[in-house]
């Protein structure tokens, strides 16, 4: 058992529009984050994670997430997956919580067009 108190994340601006709270598991297998969004993230384009499976939970708000074109609305209560390799973008106001399988690393991720 590895337990993560709050006072141990770290806080990560990525954006104006979007704050992550990363707790470190120090494992490479999986770790997660809760993310903040107020706005549309990343500003401009898209991302995409080359290697890992991004889990997300809609704590709280709405919004929506385009994922390979295509525009699903999302609200409290909602979970989805984004694989590897598909470009994605945010937008909204809404806490999300989202594991990533394997461990997310800025490596991996890319902004795309």
């Amino acid at each position: 058992m590895k337990l993560i108190k709050k006072e141990e994340a770290k806080i990560f601006k990525n954006s104006s529009a979007c704050t992550a709270i990363e707790y470190p598991l120090g494992d490479s297998a999986i770790n997660g984050a809760v993310i903040e969004l107020n706005g549309r993230y990343p500003d401009k384009g898209r991302a995409v994670n080359e290697l890992c499976k991004e889990l997300f939970y809609v704590i709280k708000g709405s919004g929506k997430v385009e994922v390979d074109s295509r525009e699903f609305e999302i609200s409290e209560g909602d979970m989805g997956l984004i694989n590897p390799g598909e470009k994605f973008f945010w937008e909204g106001n809404m806490t999300l919580m989202m594991p990533c399988v394997p461990a997310w690393s800025r490596v991996q991720y890319k902004e795309a067009e």
